[in-house]
């Protein structure tokens, strides 16, 4: 099954919130706060069709500012 690594951007208040609800999503393998450019890093597992919807998903939430989804290649 193809891996991606998912850059999100969150508002500050956001993303203790947002780190909980991906540890729960069945494809997210891992994910954790970074300090940066970027506020959380996840890793999926997911096909590449559900890669785009599971980037979509993120997108949406509340509190997410932008993400940016690294496919393995």
């Amino acid at each position: 099954m193809p891996k991606a690594c998912i850059l999100i951007k969150t508002v500050p208040a956001a993303s203790d919130r947002i780190l909980e609800t991906l540890k729960k999503m069945k494809a997210v393998t891992k994910a954790y706060i970074a300090f940066g450019r970027w506020d959380i890093v996840a890793y999926i597992d997911a096909s590449v069709e559900e890669m785009g919807k599971i980037s979509g998903t993120i997108n949406s939430a509340e509190g997410v500012r932008s993400s940016e989804t690294l496919p393995e290649a």
